[in-house]
């Protein structure tokens, strides 16, 4: 793990270990929009879903509420694993956990290929063009054909920074243009999301299917 990586390791591990987690600027009582996308999939139950950069998302908890039982939780941080894995009790070993780095990954180079890649709220944190450009061609790689990806990340009229770190803004071109050929755009919208504090923070969600 190089420098920069570790640096952020560090700043997630103390953002979950020292904060309330329903503080967070980012956090969902309730993970729509994403579900509802995820809905129109229409997967089966055994659908291999990918949540990266799963922190302590409440969508793992309504993905288990819906019947799927091939639901892999990922994220850079231990700390945020351990709150979902906490609050999930029983149910915690019904996920697959894997701690791993989306820019210099290990362990989802190894796993077997994903109905779905979801992502809110990660990939605008990778500002390096080399960092992106590892992210994408991890998720061209495991994702499996004919399988999908949900991008949702700050739009181009989104804030610049979020949680102290300076964050890259996207909007469905910038988007589809890294996403390549071998994915097509089938859904977008802009989103406003409303913080805890009270705050708005515009987003924009896009679905991709692989072909």
């Amino acid at each position: 793990m190089n420098t920069t990586s570790e640096h952020l390791k560090n700043h997630w591990d103390a953002t979950y270990a020292n904060k309330d987690i329903n503080k967070l600027g980012w956090f969902e009582t309730s993970a729509e929009p994403t579900l509802s996308i995820i809905k129109q999939c229409k997967f089966n139950k055994d659908a291999r879903l990918l949540n990266v950069g799963a922190g302590a998302t409440i969508l793992i908890d309504q993905l288990l509420e819906l019947g799927f039982n091939n639901i892999i939780a990922s994220d850079l941080s231990i700390e945020s694993l351990k709150i979902l894995q906490e609050r999930l009790a029983s149910k915690k070993n019904e996920v697959e956990w894997i701690v791993d780095d989306l820019t210099q990954p290990e362990k989802l180079l190894e796993i077997e290929p994903v109905d779905l890649w979801n992502d809110r709220a990660v990939l605008h944190f990778f500002t390096n063009p080399k960092d992106q450009e590892t992210y994408f061609d991890l998720l061209k790689k495991i994702v499996n054909p004919s399988g999908y990806a949900i991008i949702a990340v700050f739009n181009t009229e989104g804030a610049t920074k979020c949680c102290g770190l300076s964050v890259q803004r996207y909007n469905k071109e910038t988007l589809e243009k890294s996403m390549g050929n071998s994915f097509k755009l089938i859904h977008s919208f802009n989103y406003l999301y409303t913080m805890p504090s009270g705050d708005t923070r515009p987003y924009v969600y896009t679905l991709f299917k692989k072909i």
